[in-house]
């Protein structure tokens, strides 16, 4: 070989190799679907959850407290009485049926835009923890810094799909002008989708202010670029903050996580079927109720779920009930034609042990097989929720690309070029060095950079790191290589004008913003 053509290959090898070494933070596109769904209930059983949960809404109706939703549903034809309102199937039916079945998330990145129902799926990262383990492996209070690093990540990690909003609740701000400060750092540190915080319907109107500065209100009016959540409270009661919230994000054509409060055996009957039953009652009610309010309106079918342990009282995840509750209310909203929402990732673990990688993992296979669109708490979550590691999120998070890899299906573009291989190669040979092999090894396996998968030899001499250091590390690297996806300047200044006029008006106070 020619000093000219070892030159040229000495450089291709260098090339590849640092393509190898240059961390993807590209984030990957919206999991659509390439396997099966997983459904453990026939036609004629989908048939009777849905029978059940109408005569529910029929005969014993839902406590809607809140007078202006009440009103609404005296125009719209309910049997209102009190504040139970009892729902004629007939009328639900009608009023879901304008409920879109897909629709597209806009991004402030183009690039980050995400086709979304139907058989597209999305990962977000969990939300809500008053408390984290940081990058010590301390677990305190956060801080609007700790959020911030979190929504960092969220735009680092290729297989999260949005940087949600309050992944950690920030305790150094008051809590009535703290969803200001959440909605800024969920826009500036990422340029994905992102969730708009629903604590009062005043802090809804907030966001979608600010979403209307980032996007354009009639850009908005016509895309969907925020999603907001409202839980509902088992059994069958929806509650004022959560109905104003609702419809803040209603009257902007923002998608809507209508989302019962489940905890089986609690709040629900002890048995799988009948809290399904009553969960999708409670579903159904909040779905109608956005089409009330504004026709057409993006709206999710969503629930947060967990079963009781009879022993203590405390949620339980990861077990098999709840395996079977998500597919079963896959399969209703798919009999619905709407899109739904579940959690990811969940457990009871009260550090990054054994037990939170099982619950996690056994929780997500159902999630996957189950055919989930919004694909929530997909990252973090430990101790019931209580805090958010930042070992687990990152973990979580490579979990999550090793879901999206499974569940896109097998791929067959290069199977004739494969078996030319076996051809070349004959009995006894090996295909490491074959052309085919080094062209599509990245790409053939999945290989995970949280797993160590090196000899017990080799572990040791590289220092016997076991996962949570591994990953702590890895966030270190991560949070060090972020460059930030820089907000236009003219829309920054716009954003803090308002959050410093909306922090003016609103006192600070360690309550929620209820008036102001």
């Amino acid at each position: 070989m020619s000093v000219e053509a070892v030159g040229t290959t000495r450089r291709g090898r260098g090339a590849r190799r640092a393509v190898r070494q240059k961390r993807d933070v590209a984030m990957l596109p919206a999991l659509k679907r390439g396997i099966p769904l997983t459904e453990p209930m026939s036609a004629e059983q989908v048939e009777k959850i849905d029978a059940a949960s109408l005569s529910i809404l029929e005969d014993v109706g839902v406590v809607f407290r809140d007078p202006i939703a009440l009103e609404d549903w005296t125009r719209a034809g309910a049997d209102v009485r009190g504040e139970t309102v009892h729902l004629d199937r007939g009328l639900v039916r009608e009023l879901i049926k304008s409920i879109p079945s897909s629709f597209t998330y806009h991004a402030r990145n183009p690039a980050n835009n995400l086709p979304f129902g139907n058989d597209h799926s999305i990962f977000v990262p969990m939300t809500g923890a008053p408390y984290l383990r940081d990058l010590d492996d301390v677990r305190r209070n956060p801080t609007l810094e700790d959020l911030a690093n979190f929504h960092k990540l969220s735009h680092m990690l290729p297989a999260i799909h949005s940087s949600a909003h309050h992944i950690v609740e920030p305790y150094d701000h008051p809590i009535s002008q703290r969803h200001l400060r959440i909605t800024y750092s969920s826009m500036k540190y990422s340029d994905k989708t992102f969730m708009g915080m629903t604590t009062s319907p005043k802090n809804a109107e907030d966001v979608m202010d600010m979403c209307a500065i980032l996007f354009g209100k009639e850009f908005m009016m016509q895309n969907p670029v925020v999603t907001g959540n409202c839980n509902g409270n088992s059994p069958l009661v929806w509650d004022e903050t959560m109905l104003g919230a609702m419809r803040a994000f209603a009257k902007y054509n923002q998608p809507i996580l209508c989302s019962p409060f489940v905890l089986g055996g609690a709040n629900t009957p002890a048995g799988v079927a009948p809290t399904v039953a009553q969960l999708n009652a409670e579903a159904l009610s909040g779905l109608a109720y956005t089409q009330v309010v504004q026709k057409g309106t993006p709206a999710i079918y969503g629930h947060y779920l967990s079963t009781v342990s009879m022993k203590s009282g405390a949620p339980m995840a990861g077990t098999p009930e709840i395996s079977l509750m998500n597919m079963m209310i896959g399969q209703m909203a798919r009999f619905y034609d709407v899109p739904w929402r579940t959690s990811n990732t969940l457990g009871g673990a009260k550090t990054f042990d054994a037990q939170a990688g099982y619950e996690s993992a056994s929780t997500m296979m159902a999630v996957l097989m189950s055919g989930a669109n919004y694909i929530w708490h997909s990252a973090g979550w430990n101790e019931a929720g209580m805090h958010c590691s930042m070992a687990k999120f990152v973990v979580d998070a490579e979990q999550c690309a090793m879901g999206h890899r499974m569940v896109s299906g097998i791929k067959w573009d290069d199977f004739d070029e494969a078996l030319q291989a076996v051809r070349d190669v004959g009995p006894g040979g090996h295909y490491l060095g074959h052309p085919h092999t080094l062209e599509n090894f990245q790409q053939a396996f999945f290989m995970p950079e949280m797993f160590d998968n090196n000899s017990i030899e080799q572990w040791q001499a590289d220092g016997a790191v076991e996962i949570n250091e591994r990953a702590l590390q890895r966030v270190r690297d991560l949070l060090n290589e972020y460059e930030e996806p820089k907000l236009d300047p003219g829309v920054n200044e716009a954003l803090l004008d308002y959050i410093a006029r909306r922090e003016r008006e609103i006192p600070a106070a360690d309550a929620l913003n209820q008036d102001y």
